[in-house]
């Protein structure tokens, strides 16, 4: 014996605690109409999991407590608790009747006033559905075929063939296979939606991941760009400075001789004017003579100075002729010029003025004229911004250029203007010495060396005037280094400057491949600069973090894909037990079946028949709203008899005694295939004659020794077939109480 007690508080009309023990295998309970027996049968439907206030004769969970009388005030719950003995049968092995490691599990259930339920194993809070399946484990359920209530029985009768079914299943204990199957279809339902939101996300992201991948394809290249930039800048800077350090110090150390080579010439030149200032004294040098070779000395002096001022401009007129040249190189590789769009719009509505005054002539003179002006408003505009494209850098430059120019223009005159009066003056100088000669020929030869070393001076002083020039282009030549150096790191990073440990190749190298080499530097530059990738780290990080996620979403789907399959096989597989525990299950019935109905009726026929119904299925199409019919086929059970000597075909041709016989012989049969722990029998027997009642008493005894029996019934014959009888009485508090009475006990008395 599996089932221990019942213990009922607040439950209908049990408003205090009562329990009822099964110690024997047939346990009657008797009692008055309306004095609540029918309330223990509905009890159990309520522990057990029953959601259908209907078949426990409510409308809301708070009918199902105890509502109070006069006597007596309302309960604010309702419990029932039912307690089993979980130990194996001794001598027996195998599982335990609840699969739960306890030797006793109590299960119970409480319904509150708002109708919130509660429920519990061994005190434990749980859910309905853990109920469910630790019931259908062991064949039980909230209804079926191991509770029969009051004028519910041949309830099985009037099922349609799928209720029956249900029943049938919950019987022989396959009922976990059905929950097990409706439990994976609602994941497999759950990982569909997962798919397709895993599906939409990776849709959502794909057009920015392709958007991060050309961004990146333009990183690569921005990148191979820079790299070749930085290699050949490093190399560049490595020559360049060699150059220029190198320039200077050649420069530094050529000035050495000319400068010391000009100071002895002036040291000189004192000596052999103190030569000559002695001899004139003493040949009382004329006055006109004086004035002469003062002239010319005023007038040398400014041709050396115009002589080392022109030298200076040609420097600096060549180094700015050099960034004219780099100017008009950047423009010409730029190729195009920005237009404001505002001019162009002003423009294009000019246009559209002159075409419409030329339409509202019609004549084909206003029609040329107009393409006239047009033509001529375009050529003033792209002559415009032609002339304004050379504006900026460019502008300066040329104007410093021009003033240069204009600047080497005046000291060229006045170095002209020196070099004819010096002439005239060394002509009257001459004429004038020659005169003088005769009278002082002793101071000839001192005054031929100041000549010589004037003219030597002379070209002294343009040997180091060209070099001072030189000198100029090299600090030129440093200042461009400079500012190459700062474009560069500006664009391709600092390390671009880590340019000291470059090894350059031994032996001369040509200027001009080094210009070559700042050519090309300058196409890379504006080649980095066209790429237009700013953020390239940011890019990269988000590239590699959509990338990531979307092989996760990727991932995704292949897990999910192999969970929907996986649940799909396990469907089958759930749906091919099902069926064939199913169908050996009516077959081992039906044997039962034939038998109890032929003890019932002294003979005739009776079995169960699998039958399938096509059911209409509604449904709507993806992206359709209109909804369609499916046919689908659904599987049931239909119930064919035979009564002897009578031609009767059908359940609905059966009279209320044949019904309820023929419902108790299949009920019989059912617990008989697979006997649950306990049956529930609620006034079965009350349409049977004396005759039949003793059949069902016998057939009561012997479903006794498969399993638990309560019965609920006002049979004298079935009441004697009890080992321990419940007797519940009702007095005027509305209260239902109990007493009992064991049979064993009382013939003990009796005796």
């Amino acid at each position: 014996m599996y089932l221990k007690s019942l213990e009922l508080s607040g439950f209908k009309s049990f408003a205090k605690k009562s329990a009822l023990e099964f110690k024997t295998p047939i346990t009657a309970i008797v009692g008055p109409n309306g004095s609540g027996k029918s309330n223990v049968a509905e009890a159990f439907r309520f522990v057990l999991g029953e959601q259908s206030l209907k078949s426990m004769r409510g409308k809301r969970g708070e009918d199902l407590i105890f509502n109070g009388s006069t006597d007596v005030g309302r309960a604010n719950r309702a419990g029932v608790k039912l307690v089993f003995d979980n130990r194996l049968p001794v001598g027996k092995a195998g599982k335990k009747l609840l699969n739960i490691d306890f030797d006793e599990v109590s299960l119970e259930r409480v319904v509150y006033r708002d109708g919130t339920n509660e429920y519990l194993v061994n005190g434990s809070k749980v859910r309905l559905k853990d109920i469910l399946e630790l019931l259908a484990q062991a064949h039980i359920g909230s209804s079926g075929h191991h509770i029969i209530s009051q004028g519910e029985a041949d309830r099985i009768l009037h099922a349609n063939p799928k209720e029956r079914r249900d029943m049938i299943e919950d019987a022989l204990g396959i009922k976990v296979y059905q929950y097990k199957k409706e439990e994976s279809e609602r994941k497999l339902l759950k990982t569909q939606e997962n798919i397709k939101q895993v599906e939409s996300l990776r849709r959502e992201i794909a057009p920015h991941l392709k958007f991060l991948k050309k961004q990146m394809e333009k990183i690569e290249k921005a990148k191979a760009v820079k790299d070749e930039l930085v290699a050949l800048a490093k190399e560049y800077f490595k020559r360049e400075e060699t150059y220029v350090k190198k320039t200077k110090l050649e420069v530094e150390e050529a000035l050495h001789a000319p400068e010391r080579e000009m100071k002895e010439l002036e040291e000189g030149l004192l000596e052999a004017k103190r030569m000559v200032e002695a001899g004139l004294k003493d040949a009382d040098l004329p006055p006109e003579i004086l004035t002469i070779e003062k002239k010319l000395s005023d007038t040398r002096n400014k041709k050396d100075n115009a002589l080392r001022e022109a030298g200076k401009l040609e420097g600096e007129i060549s180094y700015i002729k050099k960034a004219i040249e780099k100017e008009e190189k950047s423009l010409a590789e730029a190729g195009s010029q920005m237009v404001a769009l505002r001019e162009v719009e002003t423009l294009a509505n000019d246009a559209q003025i002159i075409f419409e005054e030329s339409d509202r002539e019609s004549t084909l003179d206003a029609l040329k004229s107009a393409f006239g002006k047009i033509r001529e408003m375009f050529s003033k505009f792209i002559k415009k911004h032609k002339e304004s494209a050379s504006s900026g850098t460019m502008d300066e430059l040329k104007e410093e250029l021009r003033e240069l120019d204009r600047k080497k223009k005046s000291f060229d005159a006045d170095l002209s203007e020196a070099k004819e009066g010096e002439r005239k003056l060394l002509s009257d100088y001459e004429s004038k010495r020659k005169e003088f000669e005769k009278a002082k020929d002793e101071t000839r030869e001192a005054e031929k060396e100041i000549f010589k070393i004037i003219a030597r001076q002379n070209e002294v002083r343009a040997n180091l005037d060209k070099l001072k020039v030189r000198e100029r282009e090299v600090h030129g030549d440093e200042k461009a280094l400079g500012i190459e150096m700062r474009e560069v790191s500006a664009l391709a990073g600092i390390d671009a400057l880590h340019f000291k440990d470059v090894r350059l190749e031994e032996g001369y190298e040509e200027r001009n491949i080094q210009h070559d080499r700042k050519k090309h530097l300058e196409r890379l530059k504006i080649r980095l600069e066209e790429t237009g990738v700013s953020g390239g780290d940011d890019i990269v990080k988000e590239h590699k973090e959509t990338e990531e996620r979307d092989l996760f979403f990727a991932k995704e789907l292949v897990d999910l894909g192999k969970a929907s399959e996986d649940l799909r096989n396990l469907i089958e597989e759930l749906e091919e037990r099902l069926n064939a525990e199913f169908r050996e299950g009516v077959v081992k019935i039906n044997t039962s079946f034939k038998e109890f109905f032929a003890l019932m009726f002294g003979g005739g026929n009776a079995g169960l028949k699998i039958s399938k119904e096509i059911k209409k299925k509604r449904m709507a199409e993806e992206g359709d709203m209109e909804e369609i019919e499916e046919e689908e086929p659904e599987e049931g059970i239909d119930i064919e008899v035979s009564l002897p000597h009578k031609k009767i075909k059908g359940l609905m041709m059966l009279s209320g005694g044949e019904r309820a016989l023929t419902s108790i012989a299949l009920l019989f049969a059912i617990t008989q295939v697979n006997p649950p722990p306990f049956v529930i029998l609620d006034e079965t027997d009350a349409a049977l004659d004396e005759a039949n009642s003793r059949k069902y008493g016998d057939m009561v005894e012997n479903l006794s020794k498969h399993s638990q029996l309560i019965l609920i019934t006002h049979n004298r014959e079935t009441m004697s077939r009890a080992g321990v009888l419940y007797g519940i009485t009702m007095g005027k508090d509305a209260i239902s109480k109990l007493l009992s009475i064991s049979f064993a006990d009382a013939v003990e008395v009796a005796k």
